[in-house]
């Protein structure tokens, strides 16, 4: 059980209404109370906060808006002291903008090697007035940006983001460096981000497809030049040689958006990394064939290299699970929801979304939660379009509300400036007035809570050891059900309109209150001692 801290909306000790690593120590209780097993930080290193800490200036220092590398280390013991293992963000697709290599290459012009640790390219037309080919930004717009002296430069998402040049030897020894320096410091583990796009095609040949959120070939069945290239293979066996000569257990879990589970398991064969993100069953709609299909497929889609799945609900990049699946007719991962958009339904999105948690709960492998879904916080859809920040809203001229509604800081305290985020009155993102609801204290040992759910649903599936269980489908499989045995218990969901008949046996949680006559309601899940 891995729980994602977004640094920035965590905590705050110092009272500048930003998330830091003293604020994360100070709530470290909070994670060895609901019983995971390690905490994953976002980027925490100097960054100008163009892309929220995903644009990195040094990969080897703390951002003083987090604190100092002494505040880390205390992090790091508080965690271990704690039974918490520590994974750290990696960013190695591209630098910030302001990376002393980027404003070297800037300096040194066209033709310098200098340049050669990113894509610089002359743009198309008489005058290269044009980019050097038809790439779009994930965020939005052309994915090049020109100049001064005429040249343009490749960056996959903002354009204070440029894409390093992974073909380099210089780029690949940097990563090592950067590798060992925080092993060093005695992090567990590294997740990668964009994990499948350090390599691009030799030649950037032009791809005018638009970007999806999932890749998978395209045009004439061709992989997108930019994404999911067999060189990136090579890397990940490199940094899993440094990870294994380091005692005990160290890991990596890699970003990829790729399908299908067959060229997403390529990234966890037994010399790459140890695991990597399930996007294809985060994304499956809310229906009982959608899930079964998506829970089968992943388990059978990794079998072959002989690793584990992971599971996950939520996380900083998409609509929290909360709201997105209180929308009875689908619902969209991404794009964020605003003012004047189609508002879910708090009451369906909750209880779906504790359905959904505790199926996740009960599968085999390995899960992964974000910060704040333990309380149940639903995504914060009518934030302010003037307080928004996600460099997706301005790229998109404002069509696309972005990722700041899952982002919004964590409320620990129903009655304290902030709910408890920090000292002061004030968050980088404002959080809704209602919020003290959520609040850990407030569900804190209150029967029925989303946060004694999970307590609970974790306490049962370290002692049943779900995640070391193999799936055995059950007779109940209707149109409408989900139903399968791991182990001991026996896990049923139903996805339907009407309460449906339990087997008997003792029922060890429910995800919401049984009906009358002791059935399954409509958009509930239950473990059932078999």
């Amino acid at each position: 059980m891995i729980y994602q801290v977004y640094p920035r909306s965590f905590a705050d000790a110092d009272g500048d209404g930003m998330g830091d690593l003293r604020g994360i120590t100070s709530r470290l209780d909070h994670l060895a109370d609901l019983g995971v097993d390690a905490l994953w930080m976002s980027p925490f290193y100097p960054s100008p906060q163009h892309d929220a800490g995903y644009d990195v200036a040094d990969y080897r220092d703390v951002d003083p808006r987090f604190g100092t590398l002494e505040d880390f280390d205390a992090l790091v013991a508080a965690a271990k002291a704690r039974g918490l293992r520590v994974v750290v963000d990696l960013v190695p697709n591209h630098t910030s903008s302001d990376h002393v290599w980027f404003q070297e290459a800037l300096t040194a012009g066209p033709g310098s090697t200098k340049r050669e640790r990113y894509h610089f390219r002359k743009g198309l037309g008489p005058d290269g007035e044009q980019p050097p080919n038809g790439w779009q930004s994930v965020f939005g717009g052309p994915a090049w940006t020109r100049v001064p002296d005429g040249e343009w430069y490749l960056h996959l998402f903002d354009s204070s983001q440029p894409d390093l040049n992974w073909d380099l030897p210089e780029v690949r020894q940097m990563f090592i460096d950067v590798l060992r320096f925080w092993l060093d410091r005695g992090v567990d583990g590294f997740r990668v981000d964009v994990a499948h796009g350090l390599i691009k095609e030799s030649g950037l040949p032009d791809w005018t497809e638009a970007q999806v959120p999932i890749t998978s070939p395209g045009a004439e069945h061709r992989t997108p030049p930019m994404w999911d290239q067999d060189g990136v293979h090579d890397i990940y066996r490199e940094w899993r040689r440094v990870l294994d000569s380091y005692e005990g257990d160290r890991m990596m879990v890699g970003e990829a958006w790729v399908s299908p589970a067959e060229r997403m398991a390529r990234y966890i064969r037994p010399d790459e990394m140890h695991q990597a993100f399930n996007f294809s069953y985060l994304m499956a709609p809310w229906t009982a064939t959608d899930q079964r299909a998506a829970i089968v497929e992943s388990i059978e889609g990794v079998a072959p290299v002989g690793a584990v799945c992971t599971w996950v609900l939520s996380n900083h990049d998409v609509v929290r699970h909360a709201s997105r699946l209180g929308f009875e007719a689908g619902y969209s991962t991404q794009g964020g929801i605003g003012v004047g958009d189609a508002q879910p339904d708090e009451a369906l999105g909750l209880r779906r979304a504790r359905a959904a948690t505790m199926l996740m709960l009960s599968l085999p492998g390995s899960a992964y939660l974000y910060q704040g879904e333990e309380l149940g916080l639903p995504e914060h859809t009518t934030l302010p379009d003037d307080e928004r920040q996600d460099p997706t809203w301005f790229r998109s001229k404002h069509e696309v509300r972005g990722r700041d509604g899952c982002r919004v800081p964590v409320p620990w305290e129903a009655a304290a400036p902030s709910f408890g985020f920090g000292p002061g009155s004030a968050a980088w993102l404002p959080q809704p007035a209602d919020w003290g609801r959520f609040a850990a204290d407030a569900e804190r040992g209150v029967p029925g809570s989303t946060l004694s759910l999970y307590t609970e649903a974790l306490r049962l599936r370290r002692t049943h050891q779900l995640g070391r269980g193999v799936l055995q489908w059950g007779t109940g499989e209707g149109e409408d059900l989900v139903d399968f045995r791991n182990g001991g218990i026996r896990v049923i969901t139903n996805f339907g309109q009407v309460p449906a008949p339990l087997p008997p046996g003792e029922v060890l949680l429910a995800s919401g209150d049984l009906a009358a006559d002791g059935s399954l309601p409509p958009d509930t899940t239950a473990w059932i001692r078999a």
